[in-house]
């Protein structure tokens, strides 16, 4: 099997062209962590808990070893299972991050989904007028948009909002495993992408002894610019 984390403001549903193409071959298991998607909420949210949420989730379903791919915070979500439960996995697969701390990118659109009042609201184009004003660029508010849901009350927004506000400084925080992780591991980063350095290179071979590193023509946004480029290299690396 191979259990695919997303990003944050993502969900399982973000990883479809790959998740279809891997399950030519493997159990595809696309799960949400907590906050998001179709997962509970949850006051608290760190990288240990959702460590912890994803070796309950396979203990529950009977999943005692599997690949694990990551991408921005599930890759972070990822390194950390690595380091805290080695024996479920097998082959590790992170895009697009490092263990660093990263700077606020995101609190501007968390204010601005909260600050939106959907009661006013009849559709998802009506939303997306309304954000208009404080996020500009269309493919970030169309990627925002995925978590808009109709309930029986009308538009509700399906990420813990709140939550990830109150933990968002949380998430910024760099990783510190205390131990290493000597499986087979991949790094894939975006070239156009800023998210991971050569500092940061070395950070991850000093914890991730049998890693290896590819980069694609891309941005952050790696498995969604290049899918087939993408899923031809964690393929290969799967099957090696």
């Amino acid at each position: 099997p191979i259990i695919l984390l997303h990003g944050l403001f993502g969900s399982a549903d973000n990883w479809g062209i790959i998740a279809k193409q891997l399950s030519q071959h493997y159990q595809v298991i696309s799960v949400d962590l907590r906050n998001h998607g179709r997962s509970p909420h949850h006051d608290s949210q760190t990288y240990a808990e959702m460590a912890d949420d994803l070796f309950a989730f396979s203990g529950e379903h009977k999943i005692n070893r599997f690949h694990l791919l990551g991408h921005s915070l599930g890759g972070k979500v990822a390194m950390q299972f690595a380091a805290t439960y080695p024996e479920r996995l097998k082959k590790l697969i992170v895009v697009d991050m490092a263990m660093r701390a990263y700077p606020d990118e995101h609190s501007h659109l968390i204010d601005a989904m909260l600050n939106t009042d959907l009661s006013t609201a009849k559709s998802r184009s009506d939303v997306d007028k309304i954000l208009q004003v404080s996020i500009p660029n269309t493919m970030v508010r169309q990627f925002l948009l995925m978590n808009l849901v109709k309930e029986d009350t009308g538009l509700q927004w399906r990420i813990h909002l709140p939550a990830i506000k109150a933990n968002y400084p949380v998430l910024l925080q760099a990783l510190t495993p205390t131990t290493k992780y000597h499986q087979p591991s991949l790094f894939i980063h975006g070239e156009r992408s800023d998210y991971i350095a050569e500092t940061d290179i070395e950070d991850i071979k000093a914890r991730f002894t049998q890693a290896e590193f590819t980069s694609l023509p891309t941005g952050h946004w790696v498995h969604a610019e290049q899918p087939d480029a993408f899923y031809n290299v964690i393929s290969n690396f799967l099957r090696s």
